[in-house]
């Protein structure tokens, strides 16, 4: 996981940076709303943790401008402003999820979870690629009009790699994002068992290993 801090009090965004990394999540820090829409171009990060008091831009400008360029990822807002009505702005710009300061670090790592997880649901109940169709709401998977069997655990694993078309993805992004689990060493082959289920299921090019990269729908 990677998260993109924007906050201009250096000490509060080295404190998060900090304790994000001792949590195993890495980050880069921002101290200027003006370099965040080349930054969100230039690299993925799955989540933005942004102040809404920068000194050059206005926070709640910097979220629409996120939303406007389409990209999908979870904002989750700083504030020392706690009124409805900023809450109801912050909102109303695109954030995710609204946090005032001061604030507990446990909380801030909690929703960090909970957006990143939100951000995971399927927006739509169905996903095609190729002669695969996914119905979401349903949890099935039909190739070339024939339902196939998947269990719940598959399903999701090709709906990660299907929603990340055209990306690497890791084994350790694969065991944080599907299975919630961070001790790649002991969980790297489980990994490769479903990929081959999945292969031997909906066809054995339609997931192709890199290697020593991850693995790739094209």
């Amino acid at each position: 996981m990677k998260i993109l801090i924007v906050e201009d009090n250096e000490i509060l965004s080295q404190n998060i940076a900090t304790y994000l990394k001792l949590e195993n999540i890495q980050s880069k820090q921002l101290f200027e709303g003006g370099q965040v829409n080349y930054e969100l171009t230039m690299n993925n990060y799955d989540l933005v943790i942004l102040d809404l008091g920068l000194p050059d831009i206005d926070g709640l400008d910097i979220c629409k401008k996120i939303r406007g360029s389409e990209k999908n990822i979870p904002i989750l807002m700083l504030t020392a402003r706690n009124t409805t009505q900023d809450k109801i702005s912050g909102f109303q710009s695109g954030s995710d999820d609204y946090l005032t300061k001061p604030f507990d670090y446990e909380e801030l790592l909690m929703r960090i979870h909970a957006l990143i997880r939100r951000n995971f649901t399927v927006k739509s109940n169905k996903i095609n690629i190729g002669d695969i169709e996914l119905n979401i709401a349903d949890k099935k998977v039909s190739l070339q009009g024939e339902e196939v069997h998947l269990s719940n655990l598959e399903i999701d694993l090709i709906i990660y790699l299907v929603q990340n078309k055209g990306k690497v993805i890791s084994k350790e992004e694969l065991l944080e994002k599907v299975w919630g689990e961070y001790d790649a060493y002991s969980m790297s082959r489980t990994v490769d068992v479903y990929i081959g289920y999945l292969r031997k299921k909906l066809g054995k090019d339609l997931i192709e290993t890199i290697r020593g990269q991850g693995y790739l729908i094209r």
